[in-house]
């Protein structure tokens, strides 16, 4: 099975979605798909494309999120030699190269002013002239454009181009979210998950517990569809009983005790070399504390010590070498400590 063009769903939702795009492949005219991350707006590209008179043509595909803002233009339209620095030779752009054929457009939101209005000239004109060259060249590309921005409020506030908005919006195809897919869920975690379990060899497909399958459908699916298939095949490589029933889900793959603390403002607490851990954990703490709760100095002081060796002790499996060294401590200084706090007895067990 190909993994990056199979349609799964039976939910009315999503099989609007589809039926939409097959209808609208037959046409040339631009089509928008709009839907929130995961829910499968490369695949309805694609199947606008195939389904499509140019389906034998280039389907080229431009994140436009993905390049700075300088690069994106030569990127669509091409350049000269010499155009800028850096352009030694010339080079075709993205409408060349789906000339006859498809480009679909990611992230169309990111586009600059200044791409945006050239792509309206392209759209419009159906020519596009290289950054550098006067001399416009005849293209026939057929757009596709997808974000997961509300378009037509960017467009009320001046962050994109009306007009630009008008002449891609000849059909709109909003994809639904997973969790309004009834149904789905359970479909697309059996696809995903026999298709693991042949990927690693298992004798067949013992399915999910009823706990585990109430856990898929209960959950809300922030990242749709790409998150379930990576909740689903993570589930089923990690599972050691292939003749039984998956009964472990985990949602979040960063969940862990020694997951790094975030200090306040959400960066990310991290031992550097001119600083000392516990500087950095005590000042933390400090920040956020309610001192006026504070009515015993040296019994804060010493709790808030205790809670720092316990945090690094664990984080560190209970290795005093390791412990003192993180905590810029001697081996001997880091012993005394452990015997103040009776966590000596902790760490030899």
């Amino acid at each position: 099975m190909d993994r990056g063009t199979q349609f799964i769903g039976q939910s009315g939702p999503f099989l609007d979605a589809v039926e939409r795009a097959s209808r609208a492949a037959a046409l040339r005219r631009p089509v928008l798909v709009v839907g929130e991350r995961g829910t499968g707006k490369e695949l309805i590209a694609e199947r606008l494309h195939r389904l499509s008179p140019r389906w034998g043509e280039p389907l080229i595909t431009l994140n436009c999120a993905a390049l700075p803002e300088t690069l994106i233009e030569a990127e669509l339209f091409g350049h000269e030699a010499g155009a800028f620095t850096g352009a030694t030779r010339a080079r075709a752009g993205r409408f060349e190269e789906a000339d006859r054929g498809t480009l679909f457009l990611d992230e169309l939101a990111t586009l600059s002013a200044g791409a945006q209005e050239r792509l309206l000239r392209a759209i419009e004109y159906g020519e596009v002239a290289r950054i550098g060259s006067s001399k416009p060249i005849r293209v026939d590309v057929r757009i596709v454009a997808a974000t997961n921005e509300d378009l037509p409020r960017l467009a009320d506030q001046g962050r994109f181009r009306a007009d630009l908005l008008d002449r891609l919006s000849f059909e709109v195809i909003t994809l639904p979210p997973l969790r309004a897919r009834e149904g789905d869920v359970a479909v697309l975690a059996d696809y995903f998950g026999r298709r693991m379990a042949t990927e690693i060899g298992w004798p067949g497909w013992p399915g999910f517990s009823a706990t585990a399958a109430a856990q898929l459908e209960a959950y809300q699916w922030p990242g749709n569809v790409r998150e379930l298939r990576n909740v689903i095949e993570r589930a089923v490589y990690r599972w050691d009983t292939p003749r039984q029933p998956i009964a472990r889900i985990e949602f979040d793959p960063f969940q862990s005790p020694w997951r790094p603390p975030v200090l306040e403002g959400g960066v990310e607490a991290r031992a550097e070399s001119d600083a000392p851990v516990i500087g950095k954990a005590v000042a933390a703490a400090a920040n956020g504390s309610d001192h006026g709760a504070v009515n015993d100095l040296r019994a804060a002081v010493d709790a808030h010590e205790k809670a720092i060796l316990e945090f690094h002790l664990a984080r560190h499996r209970y290795n005093q070498r390791a412990t003192a060294k993180a905590l810029g401590l001697s081996y001997d200084q880091l012993r005394h400590c452990l015997r103040k706090h009776g966590l000596l007895e902790k760490t030899a067990g």
